[in-house]
């Protein structure tokens, strides 16, 4: 069953991979929201 997460669940969930090693490409491509995003949740997460 997919579960769609809402954007803060989805950040809680991205930051760790992209720190624990995959790409921030592989990481857009899963959770579909753009690069740009994806790099602004890290800054706020580092």
């Amino acid at each position: 069953m997919l579960i769609e997460l809402g954007g803060v669940e989805q950040r809680r969930a991205a930051v760790p991979e992209v720190k624990g090693g995959l790409s921030v490409t592989e990481v857009t491509l899963r959770y579909g929201v753009a690069r740009q995003t994806r790099h602004r949740w890290l800054r706020r997460n580092v």
